[in-house]
């Protein structure tokens, strides 16, 4: 099984940094695409960014130019440092990895949450 943990989530004005972490756990035989979540109250969770093992990322254009997600294989942490927070920007932030472990194969995973939440 594999455990995500997330940490880093808080509360910071308009125009402030967080810096997200998540940590995968178990019996991890290899880690491919890693991945940041957010939902909103109300809305339904929408993907922010997404890093491949090999390193190329992608984000949703809200966060272009605001957030990086970046990965360290050897520690199967991501993270996502954002910058220029902005109050729409508040929301569970949650963390997803596609993992393989042996006996369960490919699967993917989710952290429990952790809350951002931007004042104006």
């Amino acid at each position: 099984q594999v455990q995500l943990v997330e940490s880093g989530g808080g509360l910071v004005q308009a125009g402030g940094s967080l810096r997200l972490s998540c940590t995968a756990s178990g019996s991890i035989f290899s880690i491919n695409y890693m991945r940041w979540y957010r939902q909103a109250p109300g809305k339904q969770r929408e993907l922010v960014a997404v890093i491949a093992g090999g390193g190329s990322t992608n984000y949703t254009d809200s966060v272009k130019g605001r957030f990086t997600i970046s990965r360290d294989n050897a520690k199967n942490t991501v993270t996502l440092q954002m910058n220029s927070l902005k109050p729409e920007d508040t929301a569970v932030y949650y963390c997803n990895a596609d993992a393989y472990t042996r006996g369960i194969g490919w699967r993917d995973y989710w952290g429990q949450g952790t809350q951002v939440t931007v004042s104006s």
